[in-house]
């Protein structure tokens, strides 16, 4: 791989006579390196191999040098820091290399494919909290906010949207909380007002997928016509092709139960999403799930009586989608 880290490592070169011919040869060439990292990356062993030769702050260097560069360069340099954060370790060490900037920045592109995967990889980040943190302190929650509400795929605001959740699930309260008493009472008013716009644009989002008609329909014991037309009508076609770890599904079901009812149909739409009959990993999410205890939680949040409609139906929806894998499997 030494040749990948040659042509990322080459930022700085200069060429007097022929700059910017050689600028455009560089980008491409950073552009190709980039893309094949970020294929590479979807292999466990390939992240490690990556990161043990210097990939993470290679791959932040670059993402911190092309904010105007071409979208294409843009899309691979975040696509292959989504692909490295997969691993938790790669995280934490991508937000300590300074990455969590340079991918807001890249949030804020105007094109579709780089808010994609600068969304993902800031899904990726949020997990752990003291990455969440960063993103906060970093001005991230209006750019993912903008992500969630304005994007024109549907995949780069369900994962901005996945970001938020992550980020105020609670989990980064204690990290917040670090510093002297008038530092953090500072911290905890700045993380309140986040935390507000983050929620009133994940509920926006969530919004957008429900229909008080169809929804007034599959609320009906037996409704299993109108919970089809609800699925199809909130199906994110590429999310099935995302793959989530044990971890990240417990964390989906933890936030069922969360005091926030956002949240909870939050949770409940992208457990949804991940386990839609047809998806590359549902199976492998459901089993996740049963393993999780999940049902259970599930059937208390379809039942709950103060949860939005939303939050019941996504959740009746997740248990039906069990129900048939479990069927399919037996067959």
């Amino acid at each position: 791989m030494g040749l990948f880290w040659d042509c990322l490592y080459g930022l700085k070169v200069k060429f007097t006579n022929h700059y910017f011919q050689w600028k455009i040869i560089y980008f491409g060439v950073w552009q190709e390196a980039a893309g094949a990292l970020w294929n590479l990356s979807f292999d466990d062993r390939n992240r490690e191999a990556i990161a043990a030769a210097g990939g993470v702050e290679a791959l932040v260097a670059l993402a911190h040098s092309c904010s105007n560069a071409s979208p294409g360069l843009q899309e691979r340099a975040a696509g292959a820091l989504w692909g490295l954060s997969v691993s938790e370790a790669n995280s934490i060490a991508i937000g300590r290399e300074g990455g969590v900037a340079p991918l807001i920045a890249l949030a804020r592109s105007e094109a579709e494919d780089v808010h994609e995967t600068a969304a993902g990889a800031l899904w990726n980040l949020a997990f752990n909290p003291g990455n969440a943190l960063r993103i906060v302190e970093e001005g991230g929650v209006p750019a993912l906010v903008h992500l969630c509400s304005s994007s024109v795929s549907k995949m780069a605001r369900f994962m901005a949207a996945l970001a938020l959740a992550y980020m105020f699930d609670g989990r980064m309260d204690e990290f917040a909380l670090v510093g002297t008493s008038s530092e953090s009472t500072s911290k905890s008013v700045s993380l309140d007002g986040a935390r507000r716009m983050a929620l009133k644009h994940i509920e926006a989002f969530v919004l957008t997928f429900s229909s008080p008609h169809a929804f007034s329909a599959a609320a009906a014991p037996t409704a299993s016509a109108a919970l089809t037309q609800v699925t199809e009508s909130a199906r994110i076609q590429e999310a099935g092709h995302l793959r989530c770890s044990g971890a990240e599904i417990g964390r989906f079901v933890a936030m069922l139960r969360n005091p926030s009812s956002i949240l909870k149909a939050c949770a409940a739409f992208a457990l949804l999403q991940f386990t839609i009959p047809g998806g590359r990993h549902a199976l492998h999410h459901v089993s996740l799930l049963q393993n999780a205890g999940a049902p259970r939680i599930l059937r208390a949040a379809s039942a709950a009586a103060t949860a939005p409609i939303e939050a019941k139906i996504f959740a009746r929806i997740v248990l039906r989608n069990l129900e048939h894998h479990q069927i399919e499997l037996s067959i």
